[in-house]
């Protein structure tokens, strides 16, 4: 458990390291000289970010391989049974793994690299083969990335619609919360005639059984506690606060199509160079990141977070990962774990996504930036078109799924409407021709 929370804190880390390099450089460059920022440097920053790529690492390739095999770990047959057999055997299975892991690696990185000293050193794992295979895994949390976030951005809008009071112009809640209330009194008063009549099974007046009544009961005070929240909130809230929430998710979503569109074609125009990152000190306070100055880098950091909670959502709305999704009470270790390495991926490639998008113009840092296939111009190309396409798919099908259902409805109704017809017609042809 004390694992995966700090997983849950690196992914975290992860996810929040644009914006806070992003709040670094405006806070820099709107106070170069003030005493209370002197700690706030480019150093710190770098560092922040290579302590990231390594506890990921960690988290990734060490410390949930442990917590998942010592779930699963009983200790060997014949030593004693203990925490310390289970602990045994756990670490000498994750050897065995690693050792898997690196000679797949090193295959992996001879067939595909040519360098030729990549293929000579095989212990040189810190170097090679873990960013090999962070660099791997980037890639997937991207791809996985551009399926999930575009059906985030349409699932977002019935999530949030269901979290903020709909507005009612032509409903009364005080009539509504008043007809609730007396048919909460008429249950509890067939409920107490059934217990004084002591006569088990049906019940007078509407032949409900006692177990029936229990349950409109239940369902009645629950739409009563509903109608009380609804009573509590301001008629201006409840009125303008749904309309503006979906105008605000609707316009940044807009927004981060616009952003999307703008950078392809700067790539493709020549305009704009490719994500691939500083591999030295980004120098922090020179300018800002956006032409807008401070507002445009809070509207990026806006952007980037609006993105992470997308595809989030819209990763446990896939069919295949539903299941994955944490019951509350009702969730098991391994399925604990599988939830921590899965916010690890996502919240490592989102700044790498964020870059390849042109959410922001922030340069990645460190290794988050030396990816090799970070400066294949096609690759780029590709991501940013899948991501706009899948978008505006998900938000057609979103809004318009409605009009087709009633327009194929429709239809359906009248090529059934024909069908009769000419059935009607035809067997009317074919029983006057049995008279003649």
């Amino acid at each position: 458990l004390w694992l995966c929370t700090f997983t849950l804190a690196v992914s975290a880390g992860a996810a929040l390291l644009l914006p806070i390099s992003i709040v670094s450089n405006e806070v820099l460059l709107l106070y170069p000289k003030s005493y209370y920022v002197k700690w706030l440097n480019s150093s710190l920053i770098h560092g922040l970010w290579n302590h990231v790529f390594l506890f990921s690492n960690l988290t990734l390739f060490i410390f949930m391989p442990f917590g998942y095999l010592f779930t699963e770990s009983e200790g060997f047959v014949g030593s004693r049974k203990g925490l310390l057999g289970r602990v045994y055997e756990t670490i000498i299975i994750l050897c065995l793994l690693t050792i898997v892991v690196i000679g797949l690696a090193w295959v992996a990185t001879a067939m595909f690299n040519e360098d030729d000293h990549s293929k000579e050193t095989l212990f040189d794992v810190w170097n090679i083969y873990l960013p090999y295979l962070y660099s791997f895994i980037s890639f997937l949390g991207v791809i996985v990335l551009l399926l999930c976030t575009p059906n985030g951005f349409a699932i977002l809008f019935t999530v949030i619609g269901q979290l903020v009071v709909k507005p009612q112009f032509l409903r009364d809640i005080e009539d509504d919360l008043y007809a609730v209330q007396l048919q909460e009194e008429d249950i509890r008063r067939r409920i107490n005639l059934g217990n004084h009549m002591h006569v088990p099974g049906k019940i007078a007046n509407g032949h409900t059984s006692p177990d029936l009544l229990q349950q409109q009961l239940l369902d009645v005070q629950n739409t009563i506690s509903v109608l009380e929240k609804k009573k509590k909130v301001s008629p201006w809230r409840r009125n303008l606060g749904y309309p503006l929430v979906m105008l605000l998710l609707l316009v940044l979503t807009v927004l981060c199509l616009l952003m999307v569109a703008h950078n392809f074609f700067e790539l493709l125009v020549g305009i704009k160079a490719l994500p691939v990152g500083a591999k030295e000190t980004v120098v922090l306070g020179i300018s800002s990141l956006s032409t807008l100055g401070s507002v445009g880098a809070t509207l990026e950091i806006v952007l980037i977070l609006y993105v992470m909670c997308a595809s989030v959502v819209g990763f446990y709305s896939l069919p295949f990962f539903k299941r994955l999704r944490p019951v509350p009470h009702d969730t098991s270790m391994v399925k604990i774990i599988g939830n921590c390495v899965v916010l690890l991926v996502l919240s490592s490639a989102l700044p790498i996504l964020s870059r390849m998008l042109g959410l922001t113009n922030f340069n990645l840092i460190g290794n988050f930036g030396s990816m090799e296939w970070l400066g294949n111009l096609y690759i780029i190309l590709a991501c940013d078109a899948l991501f706009a396409a899948l978008t505006t798919l998900c938000l057609t099908d979103k809004f318009t799924v409605k009009v087709r259902t009633e327009i194929y409805n429709r239809f359906l109704m009248l090529f059934q409407r024909d069908s009769r017809r000419t059935w009607s017609f035809s067997s009317y042809i074919n029983t006057g021709t049995k008279d003649e």
